[in-house]
C-alpha cells in the first residue's frame, strides 16, 4: 500500500467517487432497511446516483419492502439507485431472489427476475442526470443540505456520459413501469424451486427423494419439487446452456438429449416413497400418495413397514418383559407414544435407505437427497396448494386440501381415527398464530395471553385460552431442543423454528408449570370472570 500510494497513511471510512458530469456513492444491504441510511447524507452532499450491491435473501413479501424502501429513498431524497442482489443458493438454508432494479426520482425504470435458474442476469435503463437536479430544486433541501456531514469526495478524469449521445435523436430516457410482483403462493412455488435445483446441481447427486405420506405437508414437498422441473423445463426451452448440461450430467445422459416435460424430468431426478401399515394406514391416504406421484410423473415405490415395527416392538418385550400397547388397545399414554415413536422413526430409516439405493436398483447409480419440509406456516401452504391446483392443473391437490390431518400412527378402528389436531388441542391456524406470537412478535405465555385474550373474545373464553396458551407453550419448551437437529432445509419465512440461524433462544428450558408467567395468566383470568365490585 505505502508503495502503490507512495504514503504512509490512508484515510479509512465512506467516500464517493466524483466524475466531471456527476456523483457516485454507495450503501451496502442492510444499510438499506435502517433507520439512518448512508444514501439521505450521501444525497445532501450532491451523490446524485447510489449503489447498493446487497445480499438480501428471500422472505415471503419481503420484495414488497425493498422496493418501498428505494422508492421512498429516491422519492424522497431524488437521485438514481443501482440495486443489485445475489441470485441462488449459497451454500445454506438461504435463497437470494436477485430482482436487481433501477429507480430514479420515486419511478422504477428496470426490474431483472426475482427467481431464476440464470447464474448472472443485467438489466440497464438510460437516465437524464438533469432531471435529478431538477427534482431536488426545493429550498428546505438547500438548508439540510449545509448542515449535512461532508464526505471526502475521490476525484477522477472518467465521465458515465458522452457528448455525443445528444447527438442520437433514437436515444431517451428508459420510461418508468411498474413493479412486477409475485404473490405470496408464487413465491412459495418458484423460490424453494430455484433453491432446490442449485442445491441439486452442487450437491452432484442424483435427486429427490420425498416420503409421500398422503398428507398435505408431504404433498406440498412434493409440489415443490415438480415445480422445480417446470422451472428447469422453462430454462431449457429459453436455451439456458448451464441448466441443460446440469440436467445431462444429473440424469446422466449423453449430450443432445432433452426431458420433454416436467414430468419425464420429474420420473428421472424424483422419488417417492409411501410408508404404510396394514392397520393404521387408511386405502384414501394410500390412493392419494400413489395418484399424485402419477400426476407429476414421479418415481413412487409403495411399502408396508409393519415387518420393522414388529421387530421393534419385540424388541422392548424380549429386553424387558413388558409388552406395550396402543391407547385404543388399553395402553397408557407413555406407551403409546412409545409405538408411534417407533413407526416414525423406523420411517426415517427407510426413507435415507431408499434413497441410498433406489437410483441403483432403476440402474442409474448415485444417491438421493431426502428433502426435508421447511419453514413455512401452515397457512401459507395451504394456500400454496390451492393456487397449484389450478396453476399447475393438478386437480389431485383438491383431495389433500379437504382430508383430516393424521400422522397414521395409532391403528384405525371402527369408533377411532387419529387426529393431528385432537392430539394437538389446536387447529393448525391456531398453531400459526402461536408461531408468529412466539417467533416473530417474541412474546412468551403472558404476552401471548394478553394478546389473543382480546383477538379470541368472540370465539373462546378467557379460560380456553389460558389452556390453549399454557399447552401450546408447555409443549413448546419440552420439543425445543429438537430444533437443534432438523435437516437443513429452505427458509422462507421469519416464522421459522430453526435454531441454527434465525431462533437463537436457548433449547433447554425449565417446565411453565410453575412460573411466574403462568401465574400471572391464573391471576388475570380469575379477574376476569370475578371482576371486583
Amino acid at each position: 500500500m505505502r508503495r502503490l500510494l507512495n504514503k504512509t497513511k490512508v484515510p479509512i471510512g465512506d467516500a464517493v467517487i466524483s466524475t466531471p458530469d456527476t456523483c457516485i456513492g454507495a450503501e451496502t444491504c442492510e444499510e438499506l432497511f435502517t433507520p439512518d441510511s448512508p444514501h439521505n447524507h450521501m444525497s445532501l452532499n450532491g451523490v446524485e446516483i447510489i449503489t447498493n450491491s446487497s445480499g438480501s435473501h428471500h422472505n415471503l413479501r419481503k420484495l414488497d419492502t425493498r422496493v418501498n424502501l428505494i422508492l421512498e429513498a429516491t422519492r424522497k431524497n431524488g437521485g438514481v439507485y443501482l440495486y443489485s442482489n445475489q441470485q441462488g443458493m449459497d451454500g445454506d438454508r438461504l435463497y437470494y431472489d436477485g430482482c436487481a432494479m433501477i429507480m430514479m426520482n420515486g419511478k422504477v425504470l428496470a426490474q431483472g427476475s426475482q427467481f431464476s435458474l440464470t447464474d448472472v442476469e443485467i438489466i440497464v435503463a438510460t437516465v437524464d442526470i438533469e432531471e435529478v437536479r431538477s427534482y431536488r430544486f426545493t429550498p428546505s433541501r438547500g438548508h439540510q443540505a449545509v448542515q449535512a456531514p461532508a464526505y471526502e469526495r475521490i476525484e477522477t478524469g472518467f465521465s458515465l456520459s458522452d457528448d455525443s449521445v445528444y447527438q442520437d435523436v433514437n436515444l431517451c430516457p428508459t420510461p418508468a413501469r411498474q413493479v412486477k410482483y409475485h404473490v405470496p403462493e408464487e413465491e412459495i412455488a418458484l423460490g424453494p424451486a430455484c433453491w432446490m435445483w442449485d442445491f441439486l446441481r452442487r450437491s452432484k447427486t442424483s435427486g429427490y427423494l420425498v416420503p409421500l405420506s398422503g398428507g398435505i405437508d408431504s404433498c406440498a414437498t412434493a409440489v415443490l419439487v415438480y415445480s422445480m422441473c417446470r422451472e428447469v423445463i422453462n430454462a431449457i426451452k429459453q436455451n439456458n446452456v448451464q441448466v441443460i448440461q446440469d440436467v445431462q450430467r444429473i440424469t446422466k445422459q449423453g449430450p443432445g438429449w432433452k426431458p420433454q416435460s416436467a414430468e419425464d424430468l420429474c420420473n428421472r431426478i424424483f422419488h417417492t416413497v409411501f410408508m404404510g401399515m396394514k392397520t393404521q394406514s387408511s386405502l384414501q391416504t394410500r390412493r392419494r400418495a400413489k395418484e399424485l406421484a402419477e400426476c407429476i410423473g414421479a418415481y413412487h415405490t409403495d411399502v408396508n413397514i409393519d415387518d420393522v415395527f414388529e421387530a421393534q416392538k419385540a424388541l422392548i418385550s424380549s429386553a424387558t418383559g413388558f409388552e406395550p400397547k396402543f391407547k385404543v388397545f388399553g395402553g397408557s399414554v407413555t406407551e403409546n407414544l412409545t409405538l408411534q415413536n417407533i413407526q416414525a422413526r423406523s420411517r426415517m430409516v427407510t426413507a435415507y435407505e431408499f434413497a441410498q439405493i433406489l437410483p441403483t436398483v432403476r440402474g442409474s447409480g448415485g444417491a438421493l437427497l431426502v428433502n426435508p419440509i421447511g419453514g413455512i406456516s401452515k397457512n401459507d401452504l395451504k394456500r400454496f396448494i390451492a393456487w397449484a391446483k389450478v396453476h399447475f392443473e393438478l386437480p389431485i391437490l383438491e383431495d389433500f386440501l379437504n382430508a383430516t390431518p393424521t400422522a397414521e400412527l395409532e391403528p384405525i378402528t371402527e369408533d377411532y381415527v387419529q387426529s393431528d389436531e385432537a392430539d394437538m388441542g389446536f387447529t393448525y391456524a391456531e398453531l400459526s398464530i402461536f408461531g408468529i406470537l412466539r417467533k416473530e412478535q417474541k412474546l412468551g405465555p403472558y404476552g401471548a395471553f394478553s394478546k389473543l385474550v382480546h383477538d379470541w373474545k368472540d370465539k373462546y373464553t378467557p379460560r380456553e385460552i389460558a389452556d390453549k396458551v399454557k399447552r401450546f407453550y408447555h409443549y413448546y419448551a419440552i420439543n425445543r431442543h429438537k430444533m437443534t437437529t432438523m435437516t437443513p432445509a429452505y427458509h422462507a419465512e421469519t416464522y421459522s423454528p430453526d435454531d441454527n440461524r434465525y431462533d437463537l433462544r436457548p433449547f433447554c428450558y425449565p417446565p411453565f408449570f410453575e412460573s411466574w408467567s403462568y401465574k400471572k395468566i391464573d391471576a388475570e383470568v380469575e379477574l376476569m370472570e370475578n371482576p371486583l365490585e
